[in-house]
């Protein structure tokens, strides 16, 4: 567990799910586990903090380089990349751990535009302090990915990085898509997967539904959404 983010190392003990909440105009944010749902819990430090609170140590591996840590990340608002147009407003990354004879991934799903930015020392956007940002987090298994990925494909993310090599995903057709930024087929124009948490006493069931961005029913805003 030395690789995985702190948050993570919680969630493998507990109810592998945490969500992070930082409030408008705010600079420290609360965080809330399944294993003690209602209880939210202050942060230990501001976000612009480069340790010591849960977005920093969420992501530290991937603001930082670790051999054994590889990752895929999206955003609408790609980190160093202006003016660049979108079709979803998706942001997130999914995160795998390489050691041999380990089953260990995680996704992270945020609200933050331009964050973080991969391999850079961490750096919070100072102008997102004004508003409201989530960040969910959940511990899967390997084998997961690729039913996220294929919720991921119907709502179009734009990816800015992907280091995980092809033999961690190999037979998921849905994330090589995904990574390769190919077209959903259509139809459908709406899908529901469900994946689950990696807790062999009580795993937590999550739906996404996803939506693309038409149909002959109309215009939609591509989008997904979780209930656990």
């Amino acid at each position: 567990m030395q690789c995985l983010p702190k948050c993570l190392k919680i969630m493998l003990l507990h109810a592998k799910q945490a969500i992070v909440y930082k409030a408008p105009g705010q600079n420290i944010g609360k965080i809330i586990l399944a294993s003690a749902a209602g209880s939210w819990v202050d942060g230990n430090a501001p976000l612009s903090n480069n340790a010591g609170h849960s977005f920093a140590v969420t992501l530290q591996h991937v603001v930082a380089t670790n051999a054994e840590i590889k990752f895929l990340a999206y955003n609408n608002v790609p980190p160093a990349v202006p003016n660049v147009k979108t079709k979803s407003n998706s942001k997130g990354v999914i995160i795998v751990r390489t050691s041999a004879g380990v089953d260990s991934a995680a996704w992270v799903v945020h609200t933050i535009p331009g964050f973080p930015t991969a391999k850079t020392p961490y750096t919070w956007p100072a102008a997102e302090n004004a508003r409201g940002h989530l960040l969910i987090c959940l511990t899967i298994s390997e084998s997961q990915i690729n039913a996220i990925a294929a919720s991921l494909l119907l709502v179009q993310p734009m990816i800015h990085y992907n280091d995980i090599p092809e033999s961690e995903t190999a037979g998921m057709p849905y994330f090589k898509k995904l990574a390769e930024g190919q077209t959903p087929t259509m139809p459908p124009f709406t899908s529901r997967r469900s994946i689950r948490t990696q807790n062999a006493a009580a795993p937590v069931t999550v739906h996404i539904y996803s939506k693309s961005e038409s149909s002959k029913y109309g215009k939609h805003k591509q989008l997904y959404k979780f209930q656990i």
